[in-house]
Order: C-alpha cells, then sequence, then structure tokens
C-alpha cells in the first residue's frame, strides 16, 4: 500500500467517525422528544460501520485473524467483502444507521399533551452517560486518524527529502 492510500484509508476513517459523533449529537438533542412524525417518542440512533474496498490481502489477513469460515473455503469477517479485483485503499464507511428497538420509558405525567390514558408519557430510552461515551469514542478515533495523517504526510516529507539528496 502507498502512502497517499494510507490517508484515503484515515480520510475514510475521519468521515465515518465524524458521522458517528453527529448522530450521537441528535440523540442527545432528542433525548426528551416525546412525539416525531411517526407519532411516538424518538429512537436513538446507532451507526454501523463497514469495511470499503480494500488490498485483497488486508482483508484476508483480517479473515484469517477472525476464522470464521467462508463460502470458498476462506475465512471471512462478517461484513467484510473481499473483492480479488479491488486494489483500492481499504477504509470504513456507514453501512447504515439504525434505530435501536429498546422500548420507550414510560413517567407518570398526567399534565403532559403526550400522557396516555392511564398518566404515562413515553420518553426515549436514552441514557446521556452512554451517549458522552460513544461521543468521547468518536473524538478520540477521529483525532488518532488526524494524528495518523500528519504521520503519514511527515513521512512522505522524509522521503522526498531523501530523494532530493
Amino acid at each position: 500500500m502507498n502512502l497517499f492510500a494510507m490517508m484515503e484509508t484515515s480520510g475514510s476513517a475521519m468521515q465515518a467517525e465524524r458521522m458517528r459523533a453527529e448522530v450521537v449529537a441528535a440523540n442527545m438533542a432528542n433525548a426528551e422528544t416525546t412525539r416525531t412524525s411517526t407519532g411516538g417518542p424518538y429512537h436513538r440512533q446507532h451507526v454501523v460501520f463497514a469495511a470499503d474496498g480494500g488490498d485483497p490481502g488486508f482483508l484476508d489477513s483480517l479473515s484469517e485473524a477472525s476464522g470464521t469460515p467462508s463460502s470458498n473455503g476462506a475465512t471471512a469477517l462478517p461484513g467484510l467483502n473481499s473483492n480479488a479485483g479491488n486494489v483500492a485503499a481499504p477504509g470504513v464507511r456507514i453501512a447504515q444507521v439504525v434505530e435501536d428497538t429498546a422500548p420507550p420509558l414510560k413517567r407518570y405525567d398526567p399534565g403532559h399533551p403526550d400522557a396516555g390514558p392511564d398518566g404515562y408519557v413515553a420518553y426515549p430510552d436514552i441514557n446521556p452517560l452512554t451517549e458522552m461515551v460513544d461521543l468521547m469514542g468518536a473524538t478520540r478515533a477521529y483525532g488518532l486518524n488526524g494524528s495518523a495523517v500528519q504521520a503519514e504526510k511527515g513521512m512522505i516529507s522524509s522521503a522526498l527529502e531523501i530523494a532530493k539528496s
């Protein structure tokens, strides 16, 4: 893999982590939303990452590490497609954003406009602590990929200096 492909890999990871942080922010902003356009309370969202492209040797080494057998007798990681002809830089992409299936939390508040006949209101099952941990993870992963890009730029600069000599 060349150095520019390594930057593309880190760049795709940074884009994925930015989206993860945006989804966490939306979850936090809607933690008290009791009515959406679909009629019920807001449902927490999750981001699902997937491998994108990549050198078949790289994906094969990941598959071997997982020990998951594939249809061709080799091993494969769930969600990874080892495209034999694909030589693009491996990276990360957002496979999908899914709704949490947890039932809403019920709170007794008979004066609320969304209260049912029993006086209970359905609130989203969103824990601010969990969301903050997810946000910290996304922020740290984003920062680490930024550091990797800076290191790669340093390697390219050093290679150019060596080539001048």
